[in-house]
């Protein structure tokens, strides 16, 4: 317990050094001691990746941290000037801190995440909505005008800026739907609204109308299904909770998930990965085969915590624990010595938080 509070507090401090002074939060350092020469440049601001940060430090305010210098509300005030957002009210792949897009494509699920923190964050601090209503009713208008009965009238890419969805055969990706329906009735919450509260129940009906008669989830469905499992799907109990944790269809899900993409108690994000951040020379991707995620076992401990079962949550952090070196969390973890990964990587921080609070909720018990 000792490690684990000391990790909870290197985490905060690993976040609050990922966070700019314009509000921009960055998915990594790379001027970071502990950061490899040979790793991918992680200096840009993923809003998903931010959203996590923000809900890690809600809940550390709560715990061993000692406030978190308004670095939520700042990166809030930072997403309404990013570009995209101000003309359309949707969120990139990536962006540089000064606001402008690094990658153009559209991923749905940013704006679900962003909506989720800033209800995460007025929950937990107590906060006035009024301060982050333009975001909010910007963000919730924006997914509903680029959504058509049952998918988006845009092309969009997954969270992990790999695959594309198309609206000729109404494919939508099982994580991002999931986030855009939580992200809706969140802004609901907020600021009651009909639209918002109608979109989201037609998501729903679509995301759930397809999976139904089906044993369990997969990536993403339409007239073209992509049945291949991705851990991602954890999200649609954590933090979208568009299914229950005890749900038939999400253990199967579960179970899918740590069969076929548990490797040496890591998991991967999906079969044959390749992505590793390996990088030769700082601009040619080596691809050499992925690693496992951290952020991935702690979001599986999350999972476990939900259904109330505390060795298995314990397992999946003590998993990560026992493999890093130091204080770092990365973003991979490899078999060999050769690879190289960003580390410390803010998201798997962010997750790590997130799992300890959630196991320590089960276990009734303060950290």
């Amino acid at each position: 317990m000792k490690r684990v509070r000391a990790l909870l507090c290197v985490s905060r401090d690993v976040i609050l050094d990922c966070a700019q002074k314009n509000g921009a939060i960055i998915a990594a350092n790379p001027k970071h001691a502990a950061y490899p020469k040979d790793a991918k440049n992680y200096r840009y601001v993923w809003p998903r990746d931010a959203s996590f940060a923000c809900v890690a430090l809600d809940l550390l305010d709560g715990g061993c941290a000692n406030g978190s210098s308004q670095v939520q509300e700042r990166f809030f005030k930072w997403c309404e000037r990013a570009e995209g957002f101000k003309r359309y009210g949707l969120f990139f792949e990536k962006y540089y801190v000064n606001g402008k897009k690094a990658l153009r494509g559209f991923q749905p699920d940013q704006n679900g995440a962003v909506l989720f923190a800033v209800y995460h964050h007025v929950r937990a601090r107590g906060v006035a909505v009024d301060e982050f209503r333009a975001l909010v009713e910007k963000a919730a208008d924006g997914l509903c005008r680029v959504w058509d009965k049952d998918q988006f009238t845009r092309v969009s890419n997954d969270l992990w800026e790999e695959r594309f969805c198309f609206p000729d055969y109404r494919e939508n990706f099982t994580y991002s739907l999931a986030a855009c329906i939580r992200g809706l009735k969140c802004a609901h919450e907020m600021i009651p609204c009909e639209k918002w509260v109608r979109v989201a129940s037609e998501m729903e009906s679509v995301l759930c109308g397809h999976f139904q008669d089906k044993s369990r989830l997969y990536r993403s469905f339409g007239d073209i299904n992509d049945e291949r499992i991705d851990a991602s799907l954890l999200g649609v109990v954590y933090p979208f909770g568009v299914y229950e944790p005890e749900d038939k269809v999400v253990k199967n899900t579960v179970r899918e998930i740590v069969d076929s993409l548990c490797v040496d108690e890591g998991i991967m994000r999906y079969e044959a990965d390749e992505y590793d951040g390996w990088m030769y020379g700082g601009h040619v991707h080596r691809k050499k085969g992925a690693g496992t995620w951290p952020l991935l076992s702690f979001w599986l401990s999350v999972y476990y915590s939900r259904v109330g079962d505390v060795r298995a949550a314990e397992k999946c952090i003590c998993s990560v624990l026992d493999r890093v070196d130091g204080s770092y969390f990365p973003e991979q973890l490899f078999t060999n010595s050769f690879q190289k990964a960003v580390t410390p990587l803010s998201w798997s921080h962010c997750m790590f938080v997130i799992a300890v609070c959630e196991l320590m909720k089960v276990k009734k018990q303060e950290f």
